[in-house]
């Protein structure tokens, strides 16, 4: 934002800094007036005619704006894609174990990636891997929606899942 003597324009309409208008003013009028009040011209809206400029300690504003961006960040959540690594060929207590993980995942806002690795001769029954993902899928369709159908792509298989909203 241009400020003070950053303006290129010859005359500006002035707004104070507590919200009245003061009218269109020459940039040398609007100036003097602000630094009469200690405060910087501060140029708010360069496409109206005349341009609108706004009475403000710049500094403060700047602070102010940086403090909003900052709070904004740290109350933003990421959410991260959790992947869980199984067999085709998982047993029952394996795959209660990694189904409660994935729920502890999905409860904390994450993301679920499982993923079948085959191995050897296990690529000729892809449709094993296949069950065992579609298993998963609905062992955990109360807390989740699939967000990507089980998929292969080379020597892997896997499909994503995200909490429900």
């Amino acid at each position: 934002m241009p400020i003070n003597r950053q303006i290129r324009e010859k005359e500006v309409q002035v707004i104070s800094d507590n919200g009245e208008k003061l009218g269109v003013l020459s940039i040398d009028e609007a100036i003097e007036i602000a630094e009469e009040k200690n405060l910087d011209l501060v140029l708010v809206s360069p496409n109206a005619t005349p341009v609108v400029c706004k009475l403000m300690n710049y500094g403060k504003y700047k602070f102010e704006q940086a403090k909003k961006e900052k709070e904004s960040r740290k109350n933003q959540k990421t959410v991260e894609l959790k992947e869980i690594r199984v067999t085709p060929n998982i047993g029952d207590h394996d795959f209660g174990f990694k189904s409660k993980n994935a729920r502890a995942f999905l409860e904390a806002g994450n993301k679920v990636k499982f993923t079948v690795r085959f191995r050897g001769r296990e690529l000729n029954n892809v449709k094993a891997g296949e069950t065992v993902l579609n298993k998963f899928a609905e062992d955990l369709s109360d807390i989740s929606t699939v967000e990507k159908k089980p998929f292969l792509e080379g020597k892997t298989m896997f499909v994503i899942l995200t909490k429900k909203i």
